[in-house]
């Protein structure tokens, strides 16, 4: 996970109560976040072998923008970071409107041929 240019994340992070965190935590926090006059909510973690942020708003799902900038955010921009769809029997839902994004730590994640994907200019 990459530091936000310009200590961006640290004037965002959440600093009291229970989901309280320092700059010491690194990435690791929550945060409250705006993005075009939206706000929401998220939380970085990282262990296990795993970097992970949830992403979430009041009353509904992030949108696909709003993911990109969470991503960018946290990832550099090279780097592949995934939103997983787990077999049904593993579902956990704690959140209805979060979104999670993954990225194992220290090992290179496999990627479509971009043509089956679309076109690229």
């Amino acid at each position: 996970m990459k530091i936000a240019p310009g200590q961006f994340l640290e004037r965002k992070r959440i600093i009291a109560g229970e989901l309280g965190s320092t700059a010491a935590f690194g990435m690791a926090g929550a945060f409250l976040l705006t993005y075009k006059n939206k706000r929401f909510f998220v939380i970085s973690s990282s262990g296990g072998g795993w970097e992970h942020v949830s992403v979430s708003h009041k009353n509904r799902t992030p949108t696909w923008e709003e993911m990109c900038f969470v991503k960018d955010l946290f990832w550099e921009d090279e780097e592949i970071v995934i939103q997983y769809h787990p077999k049904k029997s593993e579902y956990v839902n704690n959140c209805k409107t979060a979104l999670h994004l993954w990225k194992p730590i220290g090992i290179d994640l496999p990627t479509p041929p971009i043509r089956m994907v679309g076109i690229k200019p």
